[in-house]
């Protein structure tokens, strides 16, 4: 028998250690699948299926885990007892639940199939084509570790059996290492017929950049990339009628596991979103279910939104700020560009149609009103529970900081930590 590459995992299955070997007699080697230019693409595109399609894809579980741990969301059905688990926080959420074992498991994987394509990319002789499928790659691989260490504490970023867990700050110098060895390829990788469309390569790979870098703290090199973007151009992953938004078809259009909150968008009363902000109406009706991108099954989901990386600029440049070196004003300056910009200016739609900031103007209240603004313009994306521990939140806006890890990379791992107590 031979070990495959595992291009594609069963939904909703529950996943062993990505450092196990998975035998299939009937099915090509993973040197057949990526020793070929067709396998090479194939696999390609299967790490966007994986990221995008069904109940266990990372799309799902990561903006379902971190929707219910930040009170974002809230469970209609009692029956989805792990979305429930997240819900409550706590000890309540455990090793085996099944969206957080989920998460793990689609983005080892993901990380895994990454690196291969990554290794055998001079398959491809083509500039365009090699460009093309290394940066999806990197792409794929860098949200896969970005996203890992949003949930958890320490994460393996190599794909070996008793992988090292690596600090955070190991596992986002990894992510960003992956992106930047894009570089010499983005302005070649602009995409091939028979490669997955809708992403804009060089685009999403600085706001990735503009992303990580923020997160790690390193907000000159986040201010540095926020600005290399084109707010103009979308970068999306779209949906059809074979391979369905995740949230809709599981969640949203049916009223099955989640819908939000409340039209606060989750947040306390001390951050409450003006009634006249446009964002609420576009994320969520007035009997509190979701709109925005997840209210029908064939809704693009954007990879970033224009106005995270407007805010990422406000955000580097208010840390960035000192009595010596002051960058409160151009902070303003931008945060004032998401709460003026208006649903027709915004390439998806999303618009405050406020007046521009009046508060206080020194450093903790303007990074008040930023993480504000992120959880509006932000909604149901995936990213508030990091930015809830990075603005130093109060831990009751959150039920948990970091996940306990899967017992299926426990059992097989040695070197997996203890878990986090909260």
């Amino acid at each position: 028998m031979k070990k495959i590459i595992l291009l594609i995992v069963v939904a909703g299955a529950f996943l062993v250690s990505c450092n196990e070997e998975y035998l299939d007699p009937t099915k090509p080697s993973q040197e057949e699948v990526v020793g070929t230019r067709s396998g090479l693409i194939g696999a390609a595109n299967g790490l966007q299926q994986l990221w995008t399609n069904g109940r266990a894809s990372v799309v799902y579980t990561s903006v379902t885990a971190n929707g219910l741990t930040t009170k974002e969301l809230r469970v209609v059905n009692a029956g989805n007892v792990d979305e429930g688990f997240l819900e409550a926080g706590g000890t309540s959420l455990t090793a085996n639940n099944a969206v957080a074992k989920n998460l793990w498991a689609y983005c080892m994987v993901i990380n895994s199939e990454s690196q291969k394509i990554l290794d055998n990319i001079n398959i491809l002789t083509v500039e365009n084509e090699k460009a093309s499928v290394f940066t999806h790659a990197s792409i794929f691989k860098a949200m896969a570790l970005g996203t890992l260490i949003q949930f958890y504490e320490k994460v393996p970023t190599e794909t070996m059996k008793s992988a090292e867990f690596k600090s955070r700050a190991d596992v986002l110098a990894k992510t960003i290492a992956t992106l930047k060895a894009t570089e010499t390829y983005l302005n070649t990788a602009n995409g091939f017929s028979g490669l997955t469309t809708g992403i804009s390569y060089k685009n999403t790979v600085n706001a990735l950049l503009a992303r990580y870098y923020l997160m790690a703290g390193d907000n000159a090199n986040a201010l540095t990339h926020a600005n290399l973007v084109n707010l103009t151009v979308k970068s999306e992953f779209k949906f059809d009628a074979l391979t369905n938004n995740p949230i809709a078809f599981n969640s949203i259009s049916t009223n099955n596991n989640y819908q939000p909150k409340d039209r606060n968008l989750g947040l306390p009363s001390t951050l409450s979103p003006s009634s006249v902000d446009a964002r609420i109406n576009f994320y969520v009706t007035t009997d509190n279910k979701a709109l925005g991108f997840f209210d029908t099954s064939l809704k693009s989901i954007p990879v970033y939104l224009p106005g995270e990386i407007i805010l990422i600029k406000a955000e580097a440049l208010a840390r960035i700020h000192t009595v010596t070196s002051p960058k409160l004003t151009e902070a303003v300056t931008e945060l004032n560009k998401v709460l003026t910009k208006t649903a027709s200016t915004d390439i998806f739609g999303v618009g405050a149609s406020l007046l521009p900031y009046s508060g206080t103007m020194d450093q903790a209240s303007i990074l008040d009103e930023i993480y504000k603004n992120r959880c509006i313009e932000l909604y149901m994306s995936g990213l508030k529970l990091e930015d809830s521990r990075r603005f130093n939140r109060p831990v009751s806006e959150r039920n948990r900081n970091f996940y306990p890890y899967p017992d299926s990379e426990r059992f097989n791992n040695p070197n997996t930590p203890t878990d986090p107590t909260n």
